[in-house]
């Protein structure tokens, strides 16, 4: 079938995708709709997905204030629909004092170019920055670093996703294409016990055994 209707598809269940993770005790997760590359896409398809966009972030705009979510989205608006950068704002606005949990939306997204841009408000700003106070010129600054990555469709790379955020991130693959991941509940439950396996360290060395077990050793 056409890419169109994968589009689609990958969209169909994605609010009740987002519910049961909150649900199981995820804070924020983050989407990547649209990076700053998908603009060499066809016209037909960008055109498309533009649509797709403001038609389904109309409905999280209800889902957010129904279930007490927060919704953020993050990149530039520069490139986007005026009607959609419009609704992109109204969302956020509405939704920011929610607290049941945070979604997010990376839309006109790139890690590089997310960077680029902070590094040039920092200048324009005028004063030394440290990592802290560097993130505060960042789309993603008021988010928390990323704990798990999901990549689909068996692609080993991360694509310019988060690239500050994910400096400590556990990355799984899957073979599912996004479209099977978004509707099968058995996938996402695999992705937390996956998670749950990991030994995350954060450049420390191996975690430390403090039972008494080995006392005397």
């Amino acid at each position: 079938m056409p890419p169109l209707f994968g589009h689609q598809a990958g969209i169909a269940n994605f609010e009740n995708m987002a519910d049961w993770f909150i649900k199981h005790g995820v804070t924020t997760l983050t989407f990547f709709i649209f990076s700053t590359e998908n603009w060499n896409r066809s016209d037909e398809e960008v055109n498309f997905l533009m649509d797709l966009f403001y038609t389904e972030l109309s409905k999280n705009l209800k889902h957010a204030l129904e279930h007490n979510l927060r919704y953020r989205v993050v990149g530039s608006r520069d490139r986007l629909p005026k009607k959609l950068a419009k609704l992109c704002d109204e969302l956020e606005e509405k939704s920011a004092e929610n607290t049941g949990g945070t979604v997010v939306f990376a839309l006109n997204y790139g890690g590089q170019d997310e960077i680029v841009r902070a590094v040039n408000a920092a200048i324009d700003n005028g004063k030394p920055v440290d990592k802290e106070s560097f993130e505060t010129f960042m789309d993603t600054g008021d988010l928390l670093p990323v704990d798990l990555m999901v990549r689909t469709s068996n692609e080993c790379r991360i694509s310019n996703f988060l690239l500050w955020k994910l400096a400590y991130a556990e990355l799984l693959f899957v073979p599912e294409h996004w479209p099977d991941l978004v509707r099968d509940e058995k996938l996402w439950q695999h992705v937390l016990d996956e998670y749950a396996k990991r030994n995350r360290r954060f450049g420390g060395g191996k975690k430390k055994d403090y039972s008494g077990k080995n006392k005397g050793k």
